[in-house]
């Protein structure tokens, strides 16, 4: 049997002008993570990331923390989020135009991205914006279609599934990410892919056992290693 250890990157500055990077508490965060891993005994035989720079950052800064013994990741673009600041600028006007009642959550977005209730107001605005992109209500060519975003997951797991035993992996990437892996796992629709995305915190591990084509949910979104002070959804 092999391990699959599934890790969010640490927060991300996503009220920015440059949404993909580590804040400096992503960067506490990430660094926790390996701390964590190196005092649990995990040694990786594989270390994965998906090609954006805040999940790069992450399984660099977790590997010098570990003591630098870690094998060097290996980018995987499958393990790449969806793409969050493309469903707002882009399918977020779209979806407005023509829903109300949805233009009024983006616009309360939009005017409160420098208030202390941001990310309550981001956060009510993407639930139902992610529910019209995963259902192909809303399309952009620019934007990467939900089914193609399940489709290259599912892919690396496939991979994964195939693959030797006898492995420690570590994947470094996004909630919608682990959520789909979840999902699948669980042989649940792509709403609860959505649904875990949204409590995947930043920094957190879930851990997978597999082997003969087959995988098993062991823990979920683990984060009692940060503490309150590293704690974080966004």
């Amino acid at each position: 049997m092999s391990t699959l250890i599934l890790i969010r990157h640490g927060q991300a500055t996503p009220f920015e002008a440059d949404t993909d990077r580590l804040s400096r508490l992503g960067e506490e965060q990430a660094r926790a993570v390996g701390h964590f891993l190196a005092e649990s005994d995990v040694e990786p035989t594989d270390v994965f990331c998906g090609s954006l720079t805040r999940q790069r950052e992450s399984a660099r800064l977790a590997a010098q923390a570990a003591g630098g013994a870690w094998p060097d990741p290996v980018v995987d673009p499958r393990l790449a989020e969806y793409d969050g600041d493309g469903l707002i600028r882009m399918l977020g006007p779209l979806l407005a135009a023509r829903d109300p009642a949805f233009a009024a959550l983006l616009r309360a977005s939009e005017e409160g991205r420098l208030g202390p209730e941001r990310n309550r107001h981001l956060q009510r605005m993407l639930e139902p914006l992610a529910g019209a992109y995963l259902r192909g209500d809303v399309a952009h060519p620019e934007v990467e279609t939900w089914a193609a975003f399940r489709t290259r997951v599912h892919a690396f797991l496939r991979g994964l599934l195939a693959g030797p035993s006898g492995r420690t992996v570590l994947a470094f990437s996004s909630g919608g990410v682990i959520g789909v892996t979840v999902a699948a796992v669980l042989r649940a629709p792509d709403e609860s892919a959505l649904a875990l995305n949204w409590r995947v915190r930043n920094g957190s591990l879930t851990h997978l056992t597999y082997g003969g084509g087959r995988a098993s949910l062991d823990s979920f979104n683990e984060t009692a290693y940060l503490g309150p002070d590293l704690t974080s959804w966004r």
